[in-house]
């Protein structure tokens, strides 16, 4: 049982007035408490959102970083052909060298231009029981195309032949040299009508994918971003793709473009 403390100095009316006046600062000091404990728990709240978003954050973070793991044709220029072919080119001297030494083998196609400074190309047809067809022929010969000296010319279309990996020889005729990265071509060759044709899309994995329309669009999401020549620098055209596609890496943005002045559509 609860004791009343009375001051007999005091009347009735008096001691009640001092409880009542007790009342009143006790009840501020609990509503005081209670909106204490309310933003305690409003800050609470806030803290454990922000763990839940920096845990979200980092684990997009190592996705991202799983999914940006380097690939042996990363070191090249590459797309994945509407029909499913991985395609690579050189980027420069060196790596046509290497793309046609290290990564040809018997069953490839070599696409090239009669155009110094043209990529050497090659559709890879490792895929069982599948034969590339003018489809992956016209997308490689656009590719071999688009980042060949003719962007950079503003030449729109150009003859790209194709050969037959055993008709690609590093032996030069009688009296002649072959510089790091050109080949003799021996016996026939087939021509295609190559063009400047490039898009740039995202792919499941969350990897850019530069190439021809064709390719972007069967293989990548719905946003696609065609690609020109134009009066625009490559690093102003990088930050606009890194923006539409909200991509971390400008750099490999930059890599991914041919030389020469750009424009987006």
């Amino acid at each position: 049982m609860n004791e009343i403390e009375i001051d007999l100095n005091k009347s009735i009316e008096e001691n009640a007035s001092d409880y009542f006046e007790r009342a009143k600062r006790l009840k501020k000091k609990t509503d005081g408490a209670k909106l204490a404990v309310e933003n305690f728990k409003k800050r609470l709240k806030t803290f454990e959102e922000s763990i839940e978003k920096e845990k979200a954050e980092k684990k997009e973070m190592i996705e991202s970083k799983i999914n940006a793991k380097e690939r042996w044709y990363d070191k090249y220029r590459w797309f994945i052909s509407s029909e499913g072919f991985l395609v690579i080119a050189g980027r420069d001297a060196t790596t046509n060298e290497i793309i046609i030494k290290k990564h040809t083998s018997q069953n490839d196609i070599v696409l090239h231009t009669d155009m110094k400074g043209s990529p050497f190309c090659v559709i890879k047809t490792d895929i069982d029981g599948k034969e590339p067809t003018i489809k992956t022929l016209q997308e490689a010969a656009d590719f071999t195309v688009s980042f060949s000296k003719a962007w950079k010319q503003g030449i729109t279309s150009l003859e790209v032949f194709y050969v037959n990996p055993e008709q690609v020889t590093k032996e030069p005729r009688a009296g002649e040299y072959l510089p790091k990265g050109a080949f003799m071509i021996k016996g026939k060759v087939n021509y295609l009508n190559g063009k400047l044709n490039l898009a740039i899309g995202m792919l499941p994995d969350k990897k850019l994918m530069i190439s021809p329309y064709e390719a972007v669009s069967k293989n990548c999401s719905s946003e696609i971003i065609r690609i020109f020549p134009g009066k625009e620098k490559t690093s102003k055209i990088a930050k606009q793709i890194q923006k539409k596609f909200n991509y971390n890496n400008l750099d490999e943005i930059i890599r991914l473009l041919p030389s020469g002045g750009l424009s987006l559509k």
